[in-house]
């Protein structure tokens, strides 16, 4: 999820859960009302630190994003630190303790935020790194973030009274519940087609897409061949989608209804039989095992020759959109039959990663 949603989402559940002065001195009890949504907010913009990662590399960012700063079990020594922090921030004025509950909410609903989307999430650090994911809602959300914006705007015309807060997190559940619907929704007509096609063994995989909670990407992988379609399942057909000129209606444009059966299948090491010997062993390679770790459905985009010799290019289908390139290409690459696969990155220019 974004991080601007993330932190308005940290400031929503701190003004629900928030404490009112009660006592003659209340900063030794309780937080001034706007110091709570502060430190909700900030918290709630915590775990996205490790896009630090970057600096060292975009694969060690990729394997380690949501990690370690997004797990449960670490999630008490995050929010002990940030309270420490944040009364440091203050000078002392008020106790570590105070800011403990909206640190511990800000990172709890990060975590929540981020469970819902595909890219999955290491609950469990430090004991497993093994990523867990309800894909629900899409990394950027517009009704999901709007929903926040309203209650937060409402609460704060009404500051003595809990209820827009309250409400507006009720109304993020109904929103969730609708998209675990549509989630159904899509698993059904994945399940309808393993069956009609007779496909053994098929893991199904269903995704949600950017710009309308309608759309969705399923991904049936069956051994080394993805079967993929882009539904929008609003059934109704708009025509004057197929004459769109512009980005976003010609990607809205791509996803269209079941009925039209597009589905496309996508072999993992391309169809050409000459060459599928040598991507299978091109990605099995030691050099590319920090690719593998990332890729959850990886596809041969190509295979070319170029000053780096000849290489194979691969890409992960959950972050493939229409109209738009694939995000995160890598490849491996060597001079000659005897020479040693080496790991690029393909970003307009070619560099080792």
């Amino acid at each position: 999820m974004d991080p601007l949603t993330h932190a308005l989402s940290g400031a929503l559940l701190a003004r629900a859960a928030a404490r009112l002065p009660t006592q003659p001195h209340p900063e030794r009890t309780t937080l001034p009302l706007r110091i709570q949504i502060a430190a909700g907010f900030a918290a709630a913009a915590f775990p996205d630190v490790d896009f630090a990662l970057r600096l060292i590399d975009t694969l060690t960012y990729l394997n380690w994003h949501q990690g370690p700063t997004h797990s449960l079990i670490l999630l008490p020594l995050w929010a002990w630190l940030l309270a420490w922090l944040f009364s440091w921030l203050s000078r002392g004025r008020y106790d570590w303790k105070l800011f403990a509950l909206p640190a511990c909410l800000g990172i709890a609903i990060h975590i929540a935020g981020d469970l819902m989307t595909s890219y999955g999430l290491m609950l469990f650090v430090p004991f497993s790194t093994e990523r867990f994911s309800l894909p629900l809602v899409f990394v950027i959300d517009p009704w999901f973030s709007l929903i926040i914006i309203a209650g937060l705007i409402a609460s704060w015309r009404y500051p003595q009274r809990r209820n827009p807060s309250i409400i507006t997190l009720v109304s993020l559940c109904s929103y969730v519940i609708f998209l675990w619907t549509l989630h159904q929704q899509a698993t059904e007509i994945a399940i309808r087609h393993v069956a009609a096609e007779a496909i053994p063994k098929a893991q199904i995989n269903v995704l949600p897409q950017p710009l309308s909670p309608f759309h969705w990407k399923i991904i049936i992988r069956h051994d080394e061949t993805y079967h993929l379609v882009l539904v929008n399942l609003r059934q109704s057909d708009n025509p004057q989608q197929n004459q769109a000129t512009w980005l976003l209606p010609k990607m809205a444009a791509a996803y269209r209804p079941i009925a039209e059966n597009n589905w496309q299948l996508y072999p993992q090491f391309g169809d050409d039989p000459a060459t599928v010997t040598l991507a299978r062993a091109a990605w099995l390679d030691p050099a590319f095992a920090p690719f593998r770790a990332f890729a959850i459905f990886p596809v041969l985009e190509r295979m070319d020759t170029s000053e780096q010799g000849l290489c194979a290019w691969f890409y992960d289908l959950r972050f493939q959109f229409p109209e738009l390139p694939p995000s995160f290409r890598y490849g491996v690459c060597r001079q000659d039959d005897h020479s040693d696969w080496r790991m690029f990155r393909q970003q307009g220019l070619f560099y080792i990663d």
